[in-house]
């Protein structure tokens, strides 16, 4: 993955330096995770705190970055920063109260986008996200990065992720270093890179296919 990776990133006229792969370990054992870390993985990402928890807890031996990628409850929000460096899934006010605080070391954060009409879905609304960014940026302990979304079914890709460049364009203005894009996944990471990614979440191409949920 790593070379494909950085065939896409040649093919956009971008360094490889410049993408961070993070290698989604949903449902995998903690084992699968310490045999990836001896290849060089040094980026984890969990979408589920009961599973995330107990598996950073085993692995504390290892020098890894964890990324919560998951959607996020309020009241599991403090629990979560116990382990992960960055979340990619903050979406809305609740969020920022329960993820703010004072700390020595600020937590990353990006804000997830809805590209999709339907409220259910994780993100917050491209017409609310000036607000939220407000939030974040008035909060303590928290650094934005920047936006992260999913492409939506039934959308090309390229197109879906250039709608979260340009609402990435207008967020800076507000945030300047707020530069980094959390998007694309194994099916469709080379789009994204095109599109201005530096975060990559791939699971099923570096694990295969994921075991059934516990």
């Amino acid at each position: 993955m790593t070379a494909e990776v950085a065939d896409a990133a040649r093919a956009a006229g971008r360094s490889p330096a410049d993408i961070t792969t993070i290698v989604v370990t949903k449902f995998h054992p903690a084992s699968l995770v310490r045999e990836l870390a001896q290849l060089g993985v040094t980026d984890v990402g969990e979408n589920r705190h009961q599973d995330a928890g107990p598996k950073a807890a085993e692995l504390a031996d290892l020098a890894l970055t964890w990324h919560f990628v998951g959607q996020l409850q309020s009241k599991k929000a403090r629990p979560v920063l116990e382990y992960a460096s960055v979340i990619h899934s903050l979406d809305r006010a609740s969020l920022v109260t329960a993820l703010a605080g004072e700390r020595p070391d600020p937590v990353d954060v990006f804000l997830q986008l809805n590209l999709t009409d339907d409220p259910g879905r994780g993100g917050v609304a491209e017409n609310e996200l000036d607000v939220l960014v407000d939030a974040v940026l008035g909060a303590s302990g928290l650094r934005l990065l920047g936006l992260m979304a999913v492409a939506p079914l039934g959308e090309e890709p390229r197109a879906a992720f250039a709608r979260v460049r340009a609402a990435s364009e207008r967020l800076q203005k507000s945030a300047p270093e707020a530069t980094c894009l959390s998007m694309g996944m194994s099916g469709d990471f080379r789009e994204a890179v095109l599109e201005g990614a530096t975060h990559l979440r791939i699971g099923t191409a570096i694990t295969g296919n994921r075991p059934a949920a516990g």
